[in-house]
């Protein structure tokens, strides 16, 4: 039998960038403010941090609007905000990240976001958390 899990909606037509994301995604945590920190979603998604406890849903509704929303040009705007703090070893590769999203080439935020996700759910390394993504 399977149970009922709790669904937690994010509504891709209320943003338009990774800040609002953080913001929308926030809303959806109890007593805790995810700031748009990727490694930090990680963290959120493993538990602890306000969401349900033993497994949920996270529908994600409007996800086209999200996918554009957090396409190539937001993926290069995060990662010029982040250039000036990027390690030496890891700049150059960083910057071909950064020259491929400029060119509108390679993952977007919103594939990084879904990634993340995913590896928390079925089939993903950490799907002990069970989350369940639902992009409509």
């Amino acid at each position: 039998m399977t149970r009922d899990l709790p669904v937690l909606v994010i509504d891709g037509a209320r943003f338009s960038d990774l800040d609002g994301f953080a913001r929308e995604f926030s809303q959806l945590l109890s007593g805790y403010t995810w700031r748009g920190n990727l490694d930090a979603l990680n963290d959120v998604l493993r538990g602890g941090y306000g969401t349900p406890a033993d497994g949920w849903v996270l529908r994600w509704v409007n996800a086209d609007t999200s996918r554009a929303a957090l396409g190539h040009a937001e993926t290069a705007r995060r990662l010029e905000r982040l250039l000036p703090s990027v390690d030496p070893s890891n700049r150059a590769a960083f910057e071909a990240r950064l020259d491929d999203a400029r060119r509108g080439e390679g993952p977007t935020l919103f594939d990084e976001i879904v990634a993340i996700i995913r590896e928390h759910g079925p089939g993903g390394r950490e799907s002990e958390d069970g989350i369940r993504l639902q992009l409509s």
